[in-house]
């Protein structure tokens, strides 16, 4: 793919992400802040991999099993994580933080589903589509991008388990005990 094209491409979806974030963007103490930067490094990092022919090289290679599969769970992840707070967590403007997407202005602490053993299913899809990505074809720079992703994304969760325990109080300091950050059983 021509680099004039990934330029284009990656300053018209980073207007977007600017956009999108200009609230959270005014302060790190705020989750969108570290999102935002993660959502940088993985549009590099998907702009960076779609240039080899690794998304459809070998495609029944151990290598892209793993990120075929990875990016299967993100997809899940993603669908289902929206799909539970939409609908578990009855969101509305009584949460009248600009900072936060209008999916997330949850009223109702969300425990069913893959927010019964993780905390945040959203930021673990992101997590699975960015070493999915970085499978289809590695390289130190794809690491290094893939690293950035996975800090920041971190970074998020947890300056958002903080913004939770705000809005929600004891009750969420109890589901952060009983609950896994992003892989249940384990982190």
């Amino acid at each position: 793919m021509q680099t004039t094209f990934k330029l284009g491409i990656f300053v018209i979806a980073s207007a977007g992400m600017v956009r999108v974030s200009r609230a959270p963007l005014r302060s790190f103490r705020f989750h969108g802040f570290y999102r935002f930067f993660a959502w940088e490094a993985l549009l590099v990092l998907v702009l960076l991999n779609l240039d080899v022919g690794h998304w459809i090289y070998k495609p029944s290679g151990l290598r892209q099993i793993i990120a075929e599969s990875c990016v299967a769970v993100s997809l899940f992840l993603a669908i289902h994580g929206f799909l539970l707070l939409r609908t578990a967590g009855k969101p509305d403007n009584r949460r009248a933080d600009p900072t936060l997407f209008w999916i997330e202005k949850t009223t109702v602490l969300v425990k069913v589903g893959a927010y019964k053993r993780i905390r945040h299913p959203l930021i673990t899809s992101l997590l699975f589509l960015t070493w999915g990505v970085f499978m289809k074809a590695p390289s130190w720079t794809a690491g290094a991008l893939a690293t950035i992703v996975t800090m920041t994304l971190i970074m998020a969760a947890k300056v958002e388990e903080s913004e939770n325990r705000e809005f929600f109080g004891a009750p969420y300091g109890d589901y952060m005990r009983r609950t896994k950050m992003f892989i249940p059983f384990l982190l």
